[in-house]
């Protein structure tokens, strides 16, 4: 599971910290409807975080 960023604020989804519950949870299993916590933006803003 890789983490992604927000490409409009910079927040990153970590799936090991999981999302807004605490749930451990592989961005691509997020809901549709799932935002970022910071800005708002939809999934589709995000991208794979390249380490």
């Amino acid at each position: 599971m890789e983490p992604y960023v927000c490409g409009d604020c910079g927040w990153v989804y970590d799936p090991l910290e999981g999302n807004q519950d605490g749930e451990g949870i592989a961005f691509e299993d997020l809901p549709d409807d799932w935002v970022c916590p910071v800005c708002g933006a939809t999934k589709d803003a995000f991208e794979e975080l390249e380490e």
